[in-house]
């Protein structure tokens, strides 16, 4: 056994120092770090090294990042700039990860911080959503739904359902929104109401209008609104049912308008009161969402109404009588006016003139409210007729009553002076198409192309596909004799409208008068097929066959045209022609000899017969000789009494297939509506 030497310093071996270490000594000495890598300091007087950080300033500061990282993917998102909030929530996400593996590391994995975690998750899943990138949202929602150290995470089923719908999977959505709804308790009624009304929605999707009934018919027991008031009465009259038609009416009607609390000075109940000068300094966030849903409630009221008058009674003039009286019995009795404007409004629509004029007229002493309203639409009434002076009057009273009211400005420019209205209508509002566009016809019809173009362009920058304005401008053009840029802008119009019959036909009149027949003929025949009646492309395409000698496809055409025009001798004249010229000459015979017979006063028709029967060698020729020569003794009679306007006199059937003769070119202008050079654009005011 080893002796232990009680001095220090010399060659011995020291006695081991364990027994002192828990005061903190070593075999060291004073200086030397202990085996725990830390010098002994009981007071904790000793300044920290650098990095001597302790583990939970490492975790807070961690948190602190993540929690950065998630302020700026909200603040991001609210500013529309998604991707960037979509990469700060994946950022979020994997400082997070780290957050956890230090834990680890540190061993105080116990002391995980469940909000952070779930505020990471929530947030990246909404991101995903905002980002359309469905599955991986949901995805993302499904980890936090099936974490139960998450409470109340189960309502996030609604933000799946949501997902769902959008995808257009309505029965999955419906699953989800139920699986929420079973997890919500009773005592959240706003929100578990809020959850039925998406199943409701997502019902109408699939079009179980009887099931979304029952959704809506519960919130509107227990606590009704108007979004919902105003989807079931759309299912009622999905499912066409009067009654209840006029119940679910009814219930929308009853609903109180929206009140909110003002928390001022005078704590008032917030109306619907004009604004005063002074209060629009005091305008707050609270006020304008209480106007909102002032105006969506009217919204909702006045569509309902318009949507179901003309189906709950015999017509619809008492649907509204019956909504009218339901409306002055509620509390939205001042919507009871708007709805009578709106019963007139479809008078019009019914082209029931006359009623709507007594519709109308009835405001002047009945609502102020709406005096300009309805004397506007009766200045559109009136011009309609070709009163103008009465057209006039209404517009003068609309703009008395308002003088700002665009609309009835530019009803009133139809009359005189005409251009200094519209401009003044545009001094007004600024982006009045109406205005601008009756002030360029007006300038056009003056023939100061020029000016009109300029209108005409302005409002090409704001109307980019509006084939009316496409139209004027390469109209007046073609007025110009610019035919190269009208030529370009009526084939910008037609890759706006490739199926008008009338501007087809047009750019084939403008191609034969450059002597590009065969444009012209593709054209026109384009036109010919997307409306087979058109009586000037009948002809020009008949007559185009029967200079190019094709005789059969000629025939084709002006048996079409006399189907159309019966009572017209020359379509069978030219089909009797036909046949003459390509050797046919029995068949011609037949079918003069049948003209004839329908026209026996026709000496054009008599004309080819004896000339027929008399190449034929027919023993019929003295029977036509003596016809023709009756009737040419009785028309020069006639001559001498009466004078024969030139255009009752049919044309010689040579002077209709001469060499394109008729109808060379469209004399007509195009019949769709946009092509009318001066149909000017009246307003109505709903």
């Amino acid at each position: 056994m080893q002796t232990v030497q009680t001095q220090y310093g010399r060659g011995e071996t020291a006695r081991p120092m364990t027994s002192v270490r828990g005061a903190g000594y070593s075999s060291r000495g004073r200086s030397g770090a202990s085996t725990s890598g830390q010098s002994f300091d009981p007071f904790n007087q000793a300044v920290d090294k650098p990095g001597d950080v302790p583990p939970e300033e490492v975790i807070k500061g961690l948190e602190k990042k993540v929690n950065q990282l998630i302020e700026d993917s909200a603040f991001a998102a609210e500013e529309g700039k998604l991707q960037l909030a979509l990469d700060k929530a994946k950022d979020a996400g994997k400082k997070e990860r780290q957050l956890s593996k230090q834990r680890e590391q540190l061993n105080i994995g116990d002391q995980l911080n469940l909000d952070l975690t779930y505020c990471v998750l929530f947030n990246l899943a909404n991101q995903y959503h905002a980002n359309k990138m469905y599955q991986e949202a949901l995805n993302s929602y499904a980890v936090i739904v099936k974490n139960k150290l998450f409470n109340q995470s189960g309502r996030l089923r609604v933000n799946m359902g949501n997902i769902y719908f959008e995808q257009g999977k309505y029965s999955q959505a419906i699953k989800m929104y139920r699986m929420a709804l079973d997890q919500i308790s009773n005592s959240n009624r706003d929100f578990r109401f809020k959850i039925m009304r998406n199943i409701g929605n997502a019902f109408i999707k699939m079009g179980q209008f009887q099931d979304a009934i029952t959704s809506f018919e519960a919130i509107m027991e227990g606590n009704p609104d108007m979004q919902t008031g105003f989807n079931l009465v759309l299912c009622y009259f999905a499912i066409g049912d009067k009654d209840k038609m006029k119940r679910g009416f009814q219930r929308l009607v009853s609903i109180p308008p929206p009140n909110i609390e003002q928390n001022d000075e005078n704590n008032r109940i917030f109306k619907d009161e004009p604004i005063e000068d002074h209060e629009v300094f005091d305008e707050d966030a609270l006020r304008a969402i209480a106007r909102e849903k002032k105006k969506a409630a009217h919204r909702y009221i006045i569509l309902a109404a318009k949507l179901v008058a003309p189906s709950i009674e015999a017509n619809f003039s008492a649907g509204y009588d019956w909504m009218v009286e339901v409306l002055k019995a509620s509390s939205n009795n001042n919507m009871a006016s708007e709805l009578e404007i709106a019963k007139s409004v479809q008078y019009l629509k019914t082209k029931d003139f006359q009623q709507a004029l007594e519709s109308l007229k009835a405001f002047e002493k009945k609502d102020q409210k709406l005096v300009g309203t309805a004397s506007t639409n009766l200045s559109f009434l009136y011009f309609l007729e070709g009163d103008y002076k009465n057209s006039e009057y209404y517009a003068d009273i609309a703009i008395d009553h308002d003088r700002y009211n665009s609309k009835a400005q530019t009803n009133k420019g139809q009359l005189a002076k005409a251009r200094d209205h519209y401009q003044e209508v545009i001094g007004m509002d600024a982006v009045c198409t109406e205005a601008m566009y009756n002030l360029g016809l007006v300038l056009k019809k003056m023939e100061e192309y020029e000016a009109a173009l300029i209108w005409f362009d302005k409002l090409h920058a704001i109307l980019r596909s509006s084939p009316e304005v496409i139209y004027q401008i390469a109209d007046i053009y073609d007025k110009q004799g610019n035919s190269v840029q009208s030529l370009e802008w009526f084939n910008i119009l037609i890759s706006v409208v490739p199926t008008d019959p009338s501007i087809l036909a047009r750019l084939g009149d403008m191609f034969e008068n450059e002597g590009d027949k065969s444009q012209a003929f593709q054209y026109y025949s384009e036109s010919y097929r997307y409306y087979p009646s058109n009586m000037d492309v009948i002809a020009w395409l008949g007559a185009y066959y029967v200079d190019c000698e094709v005789y059969e496809q000629a025939i084709q055409f002006f048996e079409r045209a006399m189907l159309i025009q019966p009572s017209e001798v020359k379509w069978q004249l030219m089909i009797a022609s036909c046949y003459r010229r390509s050797g046919n000459y029995q068949a011609a015979f037949e079918t003069y000899k049948n003209i004839h017979d329908k026209f026996p006063e026709n000496t054009e028709c008599l004309r080819f017969l004896v000339k027929i029967c008399t190449d034929l060698g027919m023993k019929d020729v003295d029977e036509y000789k003596t016809k023709l020569a009756r009737l040419e003794k009785g028309n020069l009679n006639r001559a001498s009494n009466e004078t024969i306007s030139n255009a009752g006199v049919v044309p010689s059937e040579e002077e209709v297939v001469g060499s394109f003769g008729f109808h060379s070119s469209l004399t007509k202008k195009p019949s769709s509506l946009f092509a009318e050079e001066n149909k000017l654009s009246s307003v109505l005011d709903f």
